[in-house]
C-alpha cells in the first residue's frame, strides 16, 4: 500500500490471494482484480495476465509478447520453480502452472524473474522432469 500511496498506481489481485493479502493489509482492499487473459498496457506496452497458481493461490506471471519477454515473479527461476513450502503453496499445482502456461511460450521468450538471473524459456523447459523427480 505505501508504495501505491506514493506512486498513484493501483494494487490489482488476483481473488485466489485476496485471503492472504487481506491476512498482511486488513485495512487496505485492492483496487481490482487480476484475471487470466487480461490485458494491462503500462508504459505503452501489452501484459496478457497468466493465472500461475502454486507458489501462491493467485500467483501471476506478465506476458509481454512484443517484448519477447515474461515476468514470472515466483512461479519460475533460472533452474526451477518457486518454493512451495507453505501451507497455501502446492509443488504439482507450479508444475503445471509451468507446463501448461510458461512452458508453450515461444522458446526465446526471455524469462524475467522475482529474484535471481533471467533466463529464457527454452532453456528451462529441457529441465522440467529433473524438477518432477527432484520434488521441489
Amino acid at each position: 500500500p505505501a508504495l501505491a500511496a506514493a506512486t498513484g498506481a493501483p494494487i490489482l489481485l488476483h481473488p485466489d490471494d485476496l485471503p492472504l493479502w487481506l491476512h498482511t493489509h486488513p485495512e487496505h482492499t485492492p483496487d481490482g482484480p487480476l484475471t487470466d487473459g487480461q490485458e494491462l498496457t503500462v508504459a505503452g506496452t501489452t501484459l496478457t495476465v497468466l493465472h500461475t497458481p502454486g507458489h501462491a493461490p493467485g500467483a501471476v506471471c506478465l506476458y509481454a509478447p512484443e517484448l519477447g519477454t515474461v515476468f514470472t515473479g515466483d512461479t519460475l527461476f533460472q533452474g526451477g520453480p518457486g518454493a512451495t513450502g507453505r501451507s497455501f503453496s502446492s509443488f504439482p499445482t507450479i508444475i503445471d502452472s509451468i507446463r501448461d502456461r510458461l512452458l508453450t511460450l515461444p522458446g526465446d521468450t526471455k524469462v524475467r524473474t522475482g529474484h535471481g538471473d533471467p533466463t529464457t524459456i527454452g532453456a528451462e523447459a529441457p529441465q522440467l522432469d529433473e524438477w518432477i523427480k527432484r520434488g521441489h
